[in-house]
């Protein structure tokens, strides 16, 4: 492990040594960069620790909100749970994938790593961060093309934050993103979608109608599957789109 001060480049025989295969190589180029980018050090280690999270749940907070008064009943608003969802899920298989793989963190298993966080030597595949992250961007493209997009550009931002500041390997990240996200379609594509907004549906004619108030009733058991943005169901008298 090194600090900006004491990094020195990868010597061949370093990289002969370890016998680094593409990921390694990769994490080694993006390592290089991290030493030659010390500007961005701050803005970096804040946003693979906490902000990319964050920004990611502010996204779904938003999306939630703007749920709440589509048109569609309870399908895109059960579709956001179904997301929030989706995170504790892929977090809670990551507990089982980890300690199966039990890979090693560069840091651990490489010397000379420039790390900008303090990490605990748990395993490294695969990432936390983006199974969270993945489960976040798959789930909100299916409520909405432009937020889910902006949540994809969060997700893969936090990924290579998480390689660049020393405590993953790039196909750590990226199995990640790949299990959050197919966590994330299975619970809101499936029929789960469905029985959740029957469930809100019910909610929404007790004293937690406040909270669901921008939604209607009308159109919630209307199809599940695809683009909620795209579904055209019966709007209440007097009612328009929004």
């Amino acid at each position: 492990m090194r600090t900006g001060a004491s990094w020195r480049p990868l010597r061949d025989t370093d990289i002969g040594r370890h016998g680094m295969g593409a990921d390694r190589s990769l994490f080694w180029d993006i390592d290089h960069l991290a030493a030659a980018t010390g500007w961005a050090h701050g803005f970096m280690a804040a946003y693979a620790l906490w902000g990319g999270l964050v920004a990611l749940a502010a996204v779904w907070v938003v999306c939630g909100l703007l749920a709440r008064r589509r048109a569609d009943g309870f399908q895109s608003l059960a579709a956001v749970v179904l997301t929030g969802v989706a995170t504790l899920v892929g977090l809670a298989l990551n507990q089982i994938v980890g300690p199966l793989v039990d890979r090693p963190r560069p840091f651990v298993a490489m010397p000379h790593v420039l790390l900008l966080l303090n990490h605990s030597t748990d395993p490294s595949f695969p990432s936390d961060h983006a199974v969270i992250a993945g489960a976040f961007a798959a789930g909100l493209l299916v409520v909405s093309r432009r937020w889910g997009a902006l949540a994809v550009v969060l997700a893969v931002l936090l990924a290579f934050a998480r390689v660049y500041v020393g405590v993953h390997y790039p196909l750590d990240v990226t199995g990640g993103l790949l299990i959050g996200a197919a966590v994330a379609f299975l619970l809101v594509l499936s029929g789960l979608r469905t029985l959740v907004a029957r469930l809100l549906a019910a909610l929404a004619r007790t004293p937690l109608r406040p909270v669901l108030a921008g939604a209607t009733v009308a159109g919630s058991y209307s199809r599940v599957g695809g683009d909620a943005s795209a579904a055209s169901p019966e709007l209440p008298a007097g009612g328009r789109h929004r």
